[in-house]
């Protein structure tokens, strides 16, 4: 490790992965995002989940820097995201809802342009692409061009190039959108690895509530702009049923489910005051690629 980065690691020692304090972002007259408190431990796996329009995608561009922040605070790993977004973006890796991956170029030529893009060491690039393609279960496809692979080889292709930096904090929207049981399986296969390898902290937004259930560590459930329901999956899961016998559901009644729990906190889901129809749009064209 450098100097540099022994001076970086060390100053995010003890630090949360994510803070969100009174974070407000608003598209015109709609506020997207309306005093979001939050925070993510290091090492976690966190799912932020909610119905289209909730707000996900804008606090987690608020948190990649992607999107300024007008009201409130964004801290990563102990760093500023206002004051200091350079320093916020060495830390993390991002998948987006959109493919971000060139169809005309290798699995191993996108990643090699994601190691320069994230300023990468020059004499570093080769052995960290490979040992992101490697990852990822790609390394018998890196020159094999991308529009060649499946929906779920590209998404894992997505994966290596945000881990090629050897990112902190591991940022992942709606990572397997699109994609049939099994490569969403190999998808969450490939983070768990990562993550056990290396000890990197992962935020996550995902509608698929059973993936929720099964590798988040703890869920935040939006509605709103605001996070309405906090805990790991079996605490909230227990907390539905608990309420629900206290209002006279027969002890014998079948126990909650996640999915229970999202659309108790959401209701029908149908929020015509918050979100972006660019949005719905562009998670459209991203499992039609993907499919």
């Amino acid at each position: 490790m450098t100097r540099d980065a022994d001076t970086e690691r060390a100053g995010t020692e003890g630090a949360e992965a994510v803070t969100c304090t009174g974070l407000a972002y608003a598209f015109g007259g709609t506020r997207a995002v309306d005093g979001l408190d939050l925070s993510v431990g290091q090492g976690e796996v966190f799912g932020l989940l909610g119905p289209n329009g909730a707000g996900k995608t804008t606090a987690i561009r608020c948190v990649t820097t992607l999107l300024p922040i007008p009201a409130g605070m964004v801290r990563v790993l102990g760093r500023d995201a206002a004051e200091d977004p350079m320093a916020v973006r060495r830390l993390l890796g991002y998948v987006p809802q959109q493919l971000s991956a060139d169809a005309g170029l290798t699995g191993r030529e996108n990643v090699a342009l994601f190691a320069r893009v994230f300023d990468v060491p020059r004499g570093e690039r080769a052995e960290r692409v490979n040992q992101a393609l490697a990852a990822v279960d790609l390394a018998d496809a890196a020159d094999r061009l991308a529009k060649t692979y499946s929906g779920g080889m590209i998404r894992r292709l997505e994966l290596a190039q945000a881990l090629v930096s050897a990112p902190r904090l591991l940022i992942l929207d709606e990572p397997t959108i699109g994609l049939d049981p099994i490569a969403r399986t190999g998808v969450w296969e490939q983070i768990n690895a990562v993550r056990a390898a290396t000890g990197m902290t992962v935020l996550v937004t995902t509608h698929y509530m059973e993936e929720a259930d099964q590798y988040c560590d703890r869920v935040g459930l939006m509605h709103r702009g605001r996070v309405r329901a906090l805990g790991t999956p079996a605490e909230l899961r227990q907390g539905l049923g608990e309420r629900r016998r206290a209002e006279g559901a027969a002890d014998t009644a079948p126990l909650p489910t996640l999915e229970d729990v999202f659309r108790d906190v959401a209701g029908s889901g149908l929020d015509d005051t918050a979100g972006d129809f660019r949005d719905v749009r562009s998670t459209r064209r991203t499992a039609h690629r993907v499919g």
